[in-house]
């Protein structure tokens, strides 16, 4: 640069790298943003483009992978959901959804012994009236 001594480094252009990042966390706001709005509105299978792109660019986030497992559940994606909701688990170990539902994900698969454990810690995170834990029984008794 002129001015400076021959050899001298270069400033890096952090200004430049700022807005990038800044503008990559945007991007991934838009996109789970998008998703959530398609859930809203009943578009669960839409949901799931804009959650998965989102995803990729923040796997650790666990609103992404709560909306993207939620988005799986309704379309009937149960091995999918499965694997969102236990990544939820590992994330966030006493989230009572996050256990909840990964229990419902395996009821649907038929398979209810292995649910039973997290329908159990789902309801000793957050305990429920009478009719709401008889619901969860159910959930894994049917």
């Amino acid at each position: 640069m002129l001015g400076e001594p021959p050899g001298s480094p270069r400033p890096l252009p952090l200004v430049r790298f700022a807005d990038k990042a800044l503008h990559a966390l945007t991007e991934t706001y838009d996109l789970f943003q998008l998703g959530r709005k398609h859930l809203r509105n009943g578009m669960a299978a839409q949901a799931t483009v804009p959650l998965e792109k989102a995803k990729r660019r923040e796997p650790q986030s666990r609103s992404i992978r709560e909306a993207l497992g939620i988005a799986y559940f309704r379309i009937g994606r149960w091995a999918e959901a499965e694997a969102e909701f236990r990544a939820l688990v590992e994330l966030a170990p006493a989230d009572e959804f996050a256990h909840y539902a990964l229990g419902r994900a395996l009821v649907n698969q038929g398979r209810r012994k292995e649910a039973t454990p997290h329908i159990k810690i789902a309801r000793s995170l957050r305990p429920r009236t009478s009719s709401e834990g008889e619901s969860l029984d159910q959930a894994v008794a049917d």
